[in-house]
């Protein structure tokens, strides 16, 4: 088949079956479209899938990061760590709750901040007061977690890590298995369940933690901060005979309605039922990619895999020397655009973007530089198939040796 007349193959696509279809359909038969049965089936779903405490849903992934910076209460003049390389909603997070970021470098050949980035971050932030690290689970794997969760606790710092990439992954430390969202070495972690994602609720996020302090303030923070069982004006709250007024609430603090629908918990849970499958799929499309590349094109390297994980794939990132090649990464991607193939580049790094730039200044990452400069994300999806694959690796060998 002429690739230019196939179907287009995006970098990623949700995967939805009849199953998720009639979950949704329940709920739109049902007595509730939000804050009913299904947001509290997808909370004791999650959490009991990731081995966490609690587990609290929200409206996407960025409101996740934000609720989770929320519970730290961040005063003027206190500083996150973040990696450079992100999607901008893990910095921004920082910002919405008025702290100010100190951008980490990353390991060129995966992404990653490791625990020596984490170190050099904290000694470019002088005698601010560091608040917060934020780990990238950078398309699914990471690193260094029990290593920067030691600094940090040393320091009194709070480990929020951004898994948004890495539900259903895992890894091992001394023998030991910790499942990514168990918080074993975090304080918080946060989800995203974006249509491109491993699971797809349309949109939606969510927060694990151990907490039951923080989980307690995140549902109220969810909700506008209106509290309904704890109340700091007790003679307004109950009637004489000591029974709470059934029309009572407090607003105890500033909060935003933050809220995930039954209908795209019902999608959730559905969708988690399946998770060990999306995650396998995706794997084994990542080890024929790499079989793939390896004997067809060398000249394009998969991300180096960090030993101790085993991942839950969200995107397949390789690298590209564009340089020695002589090819333009954009004249690349429009070409592959024109046989048929998305591609996309995860992430411009953040202390390049204009806002950012000004304000914290021209400073030099070299190694997010030097991975940008040769980050390409190839499809990924549990729906892709192996003909599909070749036509990506196909088309890409055409393309780089045009």
């Amino acid at each position: 088949m002429d690739s230019r007349r196939a179907p287009f193959i995006p970098y990623g696509r949700h995967c939805i079956d009849d199953a998720d279809v009639d979950a949704v359909v329940a709920v739109l038969r049902g007595s509730f479209l939000t804050t009913g049965p299904a947001v509290s089936a997808f909370e004791d779903a999650l959490r009991t899938r990731v081995r966490a405490s609690h587990a609290v849903v929200c409206a996407n992934g960025t409101a996740a990061l934000h609720l989770a910076m929320m519970v730290l209460d961040f005063t003027p003049g206190d500083v996150a760590i973040v990696p450079s390389i992100t999607f901008a909603a893990t910095a921004n997070a920082v910002r919405y709750v008025g702290g100010e970021v100190i951008f980490a470098d990353v390991d060129p050949a995966t992404g990653l901040m490791r625990a020596d980035h984490f170190e050099a971050a904290m000694q470019r932030a002088g005698k601010r007061k560091v608040k917060a690290v934020l780990p990238v689970l950078l398309a699914g794997q990471g690193t260094d977690a029990p290593q920067i969760a030691e600094t940090a606790a040393k320091r009194g710092i709070k480990v929020i890590e951004d898994a948004s990439h890495a539900i259903g992954g895992c890894y091992r430390i001394d023998g030991q298995e910790f499942t990514v969202g168990a918080c074993a070495h975090s304080d918080l972690t946060t989800f995203s369940f974006h249509p491109v994602k491993t699971v797809a609720m349309g949109e939606g996020g969510a927060i694990t933690t151990n907490s039951e302090t923080y989980a307690l303030r995140l549902r109220r923070l969810r909700e506008h901060g209106i509290e309904r069982k704890e109340f700091v004006r007790p003679g307004m709250a109950f009637a004489d005979d000591g029974t709470a007024n059934p029309w009572y609430h407090e607003l105890q603090e500033l909060g935003f309605n933050y809220r995930a629908s039954d209908m795209q918990c019902a999608l959730g849970v559905s969708q988690l039922r399946k998770l060990d499958r999306f995650v396998g799929r995706r794997a084994e499309l990542v080890a024929r990619y790499d079989r793939l590349l390896a004997e067809k094109l060398p000249v394009v390297r998969p991300l180096r895999r960090t030993p101790e994980f085993t991942p839950g794939w969200h995107l397949y990132v390789v690298q590209i020397d564009f340089a020695a090649l002589g090819r333009s990464r954009a004249k690349v991607m429009r070409a592959l655009r024109r046989r048929g193939i998305g591609t996309q580049v995860h992430y411009i790094p953040l202390h390049q973007q204009p806002y950012y730039r000004a304000r914290c200044g021209e400073q030099s990452l070299p190694g997010a530089e030097q991975y940008y400069a040769r980050a390409l994300s190839l499809p990924l999806f549990p729906d892709l198939t192996e003909g599909e694959q070749e036509r990506v690796v196909t088309a890409l060998a055409e393309v780089l040796h045009a």
